[in-house]
């Protein structure tokens, strides 16, 4: 491995995803393809080498009750999610970063794997798969089969943080200490790495869903009108703030009104969302603290100077890097591909092959 001190050097003057993660460029070969997969809570992204991203769609897929069979998957189930009939079952394959759902999670990957022509039958794949820090070895176990149910025997599980901090443009095999909290659908992860690997990491089950679902109890508590999940979302999104000093803006938003069963439409102010944001990042700072009060001295000495790196949808939520940098003294900078950094670390990931070291003999 060679050595590279950069004492002093922030993350920001670090080399863009760009020039560390490279696109792969000409002929792969056919019969030995490395796959990487960020199985979100919310979203379902593939890498393939060679290829780049090929798949990024929501981690949703819609039976047919009475066959079982699949009848969609990503956009188009995401599409069908609040509005079926009974004869259509719509399942999302994880809950909370882990798969709750092992068939479900099993089909969507076979309908991706599909759509871009790869079958393991006939191709040997090498597989990354990428899952939140605190998964309990009984999730660890899940996560594995899926990939060997499909026929892909060489599976390395990666941290998201870990390969998230890889996609980022971060070079991760050095001697210097790099923080990342990476704040996704399922789960919040905190992690501190250094020399090619995870030297310690908390988590929280509650990340972008788990504000999805305080809108829809805000609009029910206080406002008297139920809205369906995508659309809490979309306030999320739209209005999501914790600048408590930033010019109000309204939405409307529709939904049943909870006295008269009627359907109707209501405003929602951004000042309301921040009312529901700020509590759930001020538990997200409480786990970074804890996280900092376990690291070593000389890394928190490396944070101190580079700062700290926010990864994930909710790190896109306006103002969120300066509420960590006000709160904790520490420098914060958002990841200039929070959505699919995690993917494009595989890329990285798949030749080190779960080694530590990225110059390690890969061959």
């Amino acid at each position: 491995m060679q050595k590279n001190n950069r004492k002093g050097q922030s993350l920001d003057s670090v080399k863009t995803t760009d020039e560390f993660v490279e696109e792969t460029t000409g002929e792969f070969d056919e019969k030995k393809i490395g796959v990487g997969i960020d199985f979100g809570t919310v979203n379902l992204l593939v890498y393939v080498e060679g290829q780049g991203i090929i798949f990024d769609e929501p981690s949703v897929v819609a039976y047919d009750r009475a066959s079982g069979e699949l009848i969609a998957a990503g956009f188009d189930a995401d599409e069908m999610t609040g509005k079926t009939h009974d004869k259509i079952k719509i399942v999302r394959p994880l809950r909370d970063g882990v798969i709750s759902n092992i068939k479900a999670a099993k089909d969507l990957l076979k309908y991706v794997f599909s759509r871009v022509n790869i079958h393991a039958s006939n191709t040997e794949i090498r597989a990354v798969l990428c899952c939140p820090s605190e998964v309990t070895q009984i999730e660890r176990k899940a996560l594995l089969q899926l990939p060997v149910q499909l026929g892909i025997n060489e599976v390395y599980i990666e941290e998201e943080i870990k390969s998230g901090l890889v996609g980022s443009g971060v070079d991760i095999y050095t001697d210097r200490g790099t923080m990342v909290v990476d704040i996704g659908g399922g789960s919040t992860d905190v992690g501190i790495l250094n020399l090619g690997d995870v030297v310690l990491s908390k988590s929280l089950r509650m990340a972008g869903n788990f504000i999805d679902h305080e809108v829809v109890k805000y609009c029910k508590q206080h406002l008297k009108i139920e809205v369906g999940q995508k659309t809490a979302e979309r306030i999320k999104i739209e209005l999501g703030t914790v600048n408590l000093k930033k010019d109000v803006a309204t939405m409307r938003v529709a939904g049943r009104d909870l006295l008269t069963g009627l359907p109707r439409h209501t405003e929602i102010t951004s000042r309301n969302v921040t009312e529901i944001l700020i509590p759930v990042f001020n538990d997200i700072k409480n786990l970074i603290i804890a996280t900092l009060k376990d690291t070593p001295p000389e890394l928190c000495s490396d944070i101190y100077y580079d700062g700290i790196l926010l990864n994930g949808g909710v790190s896109l939520i306006d103002y969120a890097a300066e509420y960590f940098s006000e709160e904790l003294g520490l420098k914060v900078r958002v990841s200039s591909n929070p959505l699919t950094s995690v993917v494009l670390g595989t890329k990285v990931l798949l030749k080190t092959r779960g080694h530590f070291l990225k110059d390690a003999d890969t061959e």
